[in-house]
């Protein structure tokens, strides 16, 4: 290597002068994803100062410019280089890389188009039969008149002013030693990269290259399938010249549903009965997804507490590619007690011979002080005054510090 001239742009990258390409590698890596701006917003310059200093050392033209005579060599005589995309296709293997949000390369080296998505809304049904639907869209696609070309053969040109890199790169001293880089979109070819001359344009496509095309796509919701889960058409996105087509992804959305709540492979439902229900037993019928009519019976003697849950098992949604295996069916009941004197005193008295019997009253020694139980809005608080209110005295603390009420374990 020639004396060096300059060893600025070394010591931002934090290597000597004659590291290898692996070490400047390494060190352009590390540094580029501690100061991008995505993750450090105030280290905007710092990464440029980085991103130049990788691309000057990492071409060797530009680097044996800088070897020799410093800065002030690229300035006078640097020929230009692929632009910012280059620096990172270099490290990375294609494209800005990821957290960069643009454009990715495919395995076999060509640049991938965007993927594009589209949301699919599908009822809770759906999900549980599954269904063959059809989605239509529009997509560009190479044109056929052209090849994708945009004009007849050799009507295409680089652009002279970005020499094909649909961006000019400038450079800019901040201070001795200190240089900004800063790239625009070449205003000649609006950041394509080429031109064609009016006349020499595709009549179909005029020289756009694609045009637009509707496209139908069967799609398939498996059974068991679930919100949020994705449907992939490899290959069907948006058609570009030099550029493989990237995904169309849909991204399922499930519908709320009236009966059924789904958790994981599991399904829940509310259903009301009446006190004699929850104390003598019931029958009763629902409608499941499938459309079957499923009764659920529960038998006399057994009891159903407010707020109790009961199972139904291998009721629930199928398994995703396991139809067959089904998840269980929880069936939470809301008891619903009768309206105040919905009876008369006599019957009451006959009702109460055939419940089980009260507890007895304890015997109160000294002094006591009778107080009413009034009917307490919680749309309103739950302010001392208001317990005050309803349960006076030392009664208030015992009344009002019950644990929640019981909750019977899943049968």
């Amino acid at each position: 290597m020639a004396n060096v001239a300059d060893t600025k742009l070394y010591d931002i990258l934090g290597v000597p002068p004659g590291a290898s390409d692996n070490e400047l590698k390494k060190a352009y890596r590390k540094l580029a994803k501690e100061y991008h701006p995505d993750k450090n917003p105030n280290a905007g310059d710092k990464f440029k100062e980085i991103s130049f200093a990788y691309e000057v050392l990492s071409n060797p033209e530009k680097r044996e410019l800088y070897d020799r005579y410093g800065e002030q060599g690229l300035r006078e005589g640097s020929g230009g280089s692929g632009g910012m995309d280059d620096i990172f296709s270099h490290i990375f293997g294609g494209g800005l890389f990821s957290f960069m949000g643009n454009q990715s390369r495919s395995r076999n080296g060509r640049r991938r188009g965007e993927d594009m998505m589209h949301p699919l809304k599908v009822s809770l049904e759906d999900l549980y039969n599954g269904k063959t639907t059809k989605l239509q869209l529009s997509k560009n696609v190479l044109c056929s008149s052209c090849n994708g070309q945009g004009g007849k053969s050799g009507a295409v040109q680089k652009c002279s002013a970005c020499r094909g890199r649909g961006v000019r790169i400038m450079i800019r001293q901040l201070a001795p030693g200190m240089v900004q880089q800063m790239q625009s979109v070449c205003s000649d070819c609006n950041g394509e990269g080429e031109v064609i001359n009016e006349k020499d344009r595709c009549k179909k496509c005029e020289g756009k290259k694609v045009i637009k095309e509707v496209k139908i796509l069967e799609v398939h919701v498996d059974k068991g399938m679930k919100h949020g889960q994705r449907i992939t058409f490899t290959g069907e996105a948006d058609q570009a010249p030099g550029v493989e087509p990237g995904d169309i992804v849909l991204l399922l959305q499930e519908k709320e549903n009236e009966v059924f709540q789904r958790e994981g492979n599991d399904l829940h439902m509310t259903h009301k009965i009446g006190l004699v229900e929850a104390l003598c037993g019931f029958q009763f019928t629902f409608k499941h997804l499938d459309g079957r009519q499923i009764v659920v019976k529960y038998p006399p003697g057994k009891v159903i507490e407010p707020g109790c849950v009961r199972v139904v098992r291998g009721e629930g949604m199928p398994q995703y590619r396991n139809p067959f295996e089904k998840g269980d069916l929880y069936i939470k009941f809301d008891v619903q007690f009768p309206e105040n004197n919905w009876i008369s005193p006599e019957k009451l008295s006959e009702l109460e011979d055939l419940l089980p019997s009260r507890p007895e009253v304890p015997t109160v020694i000294g002094d006591t002080e009778e107080v009413d139980l009034q009917e307490f809005d919680n749309t309103r608080g739950s302010g001392g005054g208001q317990r005050r209110e309803a349960y006076n005295d030392s009664s208030d603390e015992e009344s009002t510090h019950h644990g929640p009420g019981v909750q019977c374990a899943h049968q």
